[in-house]
């Protein structure tokens, strides 16, 4: 089976293809690079693929893994619908798992221009060239924070979301209303996957799990939100990445006979987690306590989340099962390692 992962070189991106490869699967890799966050970060992860750096650098160069033949990855702008249209009538995917997007929910409210061209422009392009392809399924990655201001706990995929509190959720609902449309009308599945607050190794370092580590490590103040009164359903990439492998790897054909060809999960760790006990386990894996500043809400975000994941362990025995504690502690390694640490 071929495989595209669109955002191989982001946080989830890179765990997914690395477990494809693991599992015998051939996959390209396309990524924008783009400098949201630290680019050293995301070519690191590419290095980890046996994707050469200066090679890599070059839009619409085919780089191909020193480690396997069977990866190969191409920088591409979701938007260049001419490049996205080319890697697809070339290549012939049978399987689409689009986790390419510009993140972040703040980000969204300084600059929504971003997310209309890769979240929704970039989006189109893709469905368009599944339809055009014959592309069996399309695997994609929605949000949590399409739930918006949904008061009902934990979050249900049965519950209405029309009450988006940021751009960034807009455009993941818009996501899930394209690919509805996409399903009824050119009969190809679909699949959303709402993520609920992934963190682990080489993660992003403008989410939480990062940010505090850093602050901790550089003895400087952390921004704690809601003066602490937030929780989340912080979720392993790990256990992420297997329920994403059983979708992939899941029976489209039954879905088409029973006229499921459109489906949208939550996947999280189906639990709730307090933010201070998840500062408190980052600080004890860093051996030193964290100056904290108690701070408002901020525009956009939500107190707590917690996802009701009882449909994917339904309908593909997804299994979370890595603790908060063990979450962190495996998170906190690789942050030292990455980061050549040995604090005291």
């Amino acid at each position: 089976m071929k495989i595209l992962v669109t955002g191989a070189a982001g946080f989830i991106g890179y765990h997914l293809t690395e477990l494809l490869l693991s599992r015998g699967y051939q996959v390209v890799g396309i990524d924008n690079i783009n400098d949201y966050y630290d680019v050293n970060l995301k070519y690191a992860r590419l290095n980890q693929l046996g994707i050469d750096r200066k090679l890599a650098s070059d839009f619409s160069s085919e780089v191909i893994s020193q480690k396997t033949d069977n990866f190969k990855f191409i920088r591409i702008n979701l938007e260049d619908r001419e490049a996205i249209n080319h890697l697809f009538e070339k290549e012939q995917f049978e399987v689409v798992c689009n986790l390419a997007a510009q993140a972040g929910v703040r980000y969204s409210i300084e600059n929504p221009h971003a997310y209309v061209e890769s979240n929704i422009v970039g989006y189109v392009n893709l469905l368009e060239a599944c339809r055009n392809n014959n592309v069996k399924h399309l695997v994609y990655a929605s949000s949590s924070s399409v739930y918006g201001l949904n008061a009902k706990i934990p979050f249900s995929t049965e519950d209405t979301v029309d009450t988006p509190i940021s751009l960034y959720a807009a455009s993941k609902k818009s996501n899930e209303l394209m690919a509805h449309t996409y399903s009824h009308l050119y009969g190809f599945a679909t699949t959303g996957l709402r993520f609920f607050t992934v963190y682990g190794p080489w993660g992003r370092p403008d989410m939480a799990a990062y940010l505090f580590a850093e602050g901790i490590r550089n003895k400087q103040p952390i921004k704690v939100f809601n003066h602490g009164n937030m929780e989340r359903d912080f979720t392993y990439v790990g256990d992420i990445v297997e329920g994403v492998m059983r979708i992939i790897e899941g029976e489209v054909e039954t879905r088409t006979q029973k006229g499921g060809l459109y489906k949208v999960y939550n996947i999280g760790n189906n639990n709730s987690v307090k933010l201070t006990d998840y500062i408190e386990n980052i600080e004890k894996n860093l051996g030193r306590e964290a100056e904290k500043i108690m701070m408002d809400m901020q525009p956009g975000d939500v107190a707590k989340t917690w996802a009701d994941v009882s449909a994917l362990i339904q309908d593909y025995q997804y299994s979370p099962n890595t603790s908060v504690e063990e979450g962190v502690k495996k998170f906190i390694d690789w942050y030292k390692d990455y980061n050549n640490l040995n604090i005291k």
